[in-house]
């Protein structure tokens, strides 16, 4: 069978030849320290490395060209340097400083999107659906999806994450609270602009998924309340899901760190009906499927903090996974991108491990 093959079968319920062997990428200093310790220097990103392990795939599937957010981004530019650290505007618009030597989340000094004129000019300089470039060549995309026998994902965008990439989250919580009319005006355009492009799009490809990226979630629970994500976001949601279904695509995955679980029934209900990546230390897998049985699809929940532990560590957590595999309709791979704590012989004996657990019946 084909990784497409694979996939579809296992959402739908079926029995593949085995599970995808599919993972979720590194980060940059994970492949660094992996190259004293004998991966090839050659591999410096996440495909090479998934060739270089025999992984199927290139970062969790073929994506359709589209792009529904910032066109053009912002050029990255270098503001400051410091012996450590270096202050820039990233591609998003706004003002961060970074570490050098170390992987580490940015640390926000100004975010761009502050005000109502603000985003007049993002809406007509960054988000219009009409600017040239956000599609890109379809048919080379589905005949190399086709060639490698991949799953073809289309992005189905995002609302809530993307308003807080470029507002940060006092900013949008600020507004929510003060100016709901206008967190909605934004949201509704960000909704307007996926539809236009999925709308020239879905006639001419076969997609098989919709993938949606909504970080919004943190450790104990989503940085919006529920009630108001169901009012503002999950209407929206449903336009866009309504059109994908009208061209076929039925399997909707979403993309989300954090404890999703005051949110899945939501996403449910839109139509979103899969979870990705089911952070271990905060979202309980097993739990979602004991809750809402196969009507929820699961990607992710290997616990990477495993990895870190050594043998004993990743043959336990191989383990714990197995009647999950059981149940079905999902796929495992680690709950986010594997970290520079792990070692590169630890890494391979996951790998190694794993292979039991794609052929688990």
């Amino acid at each position: 069978m084909t990784t497409r093959e694979r996939v579809l079968t296992v959402f739908a319920g079926g029995q593949p030849d085995r599970l995808p062997n599919v993972e979720f990428g590194y980060w940059e200093k994970t492949l660094e320290r992996w190259h004293t310790e004998g991966l090839p220097a050659s591999v410096t990103t996440d495909a090479g490395a998934e060739r270089h392990f025999g992984l199927e795939g290139t970062t969790i599937f073929a994506e359709v060209p589209i792009i529904n957010g910032l066109h053009p981004r912002f050029p990255r530019m270098v503001l400051e340097e410091q012996h450590d650290r270096i202050l820039l505007r990233d591609e998003e618009g706004n003002v961060c400083e970074v570490l050098t030597e170390h992987s580490s989340m940015p640390r926000y000094v100004k975010f761009g999107l502050q005000s109502r004129d603000d985003w007049e000019r993002l809406k007509e300089e960054r988000l219009d659906p009409e600017s040239a470039g956000r599609i890109g060549d379809l048919a080379e995309t589905v005949a190399d999806a086709r060639e490698s026998g991949m799953p073809l994902f289309i992005h189905a965008g995002s609302l809530y994450g993307w308003l807080r990439n470029w507002m940060g989250v006092e900013g949008l919580s600020y507004a929510l609270m003060t100016d709901r009319d206008w967190v909605e005006e934004m949201m509704e355009h960000l909704t307007l602009l996926t539809l236009t492009l999925l709308e020239r799009v879905l006639p001419f490809v076969p997609v098989d998924l919709g993938w949606w990226w909504e970080d919004m979630c943190y450790n104990h629970g989503p940085l919006m309340s529920p009630a108001l994500f169901r009012e503002l976001m999950v209407p929206r949601y449903k336009r866009i899901v309504q059109l994908l279904r009208k061209h076929g695509v039925t399997t909707n995955i979403l993309d989300c760190d954090g404890s999703i679980h005051q949110l899945v029934p939501y996403w449910l209900e839109a139509g979103i009906n899969c979870m990705f990546p089911l952070e271990v230390a905060h979202t309980d897998a097993a739990r979602l499927r004991r809750e809402y049985g196969d009507h929820l699809l699961l990607l992710g929940g290997v616990d990477k903090l495993a990895l870190i532990g050594g043998t004993k560590e990743i043959d336990r957590e191989i383990e714990r996974l197995v009647p999950l595999v059981q149940s079905g309709r999902y796929i495992p791979c680690v709950d986010h991108r594997v970290p520079a704590d792990v070692s590169l012989d630890s890494y391979r004996y996951y790998l190694q491990k794993k292979e039991t657990l794609l052929t688990v019946r």
